[in-house]
């Protein structure tokens, strides 16, 4: 799909979902990893939820998002890392 056939119209603020086993530093590597594609991550955008049993967490970062290609290098640098299970 092209920038011309997304229905997404840029810059717009995304949300980013990361999710996977819980540890003390999970959130921190999302951040960091979503860091190195947007520079400028406001106060509040980053949000962690524990499963149910705990033993997951899913950790939102709302995004500014420029354009397409920067939406893809993020998923494909969080679904590259071991410990991430599962990008939406």
């Amino acid at each position: 799909m092209s920038e011309q056939e997304t229905l997404l119209e840029f810059p717009c603020q995304f949300p980013v979902k990361a999710m996977g086993k819980s540890s003390a530093h999970f959130d921190v590597t999302v951040v960091e990893i979503v860091r190195r594609h947007v520079s400028d991550i406001r106060e509040g955008a980053v949000t962690s939820k524990p499963s149910r049993g705990g033993k997951y967490t899913s950790v939102t970062v709302v995004v500014d998002a420029s354009n397409r290609a920067q939406l893809d290098a993020i998923y494909q640098d969080l679904t590259d890392h071991p410990e991430v299970l599962m990008a939406l």
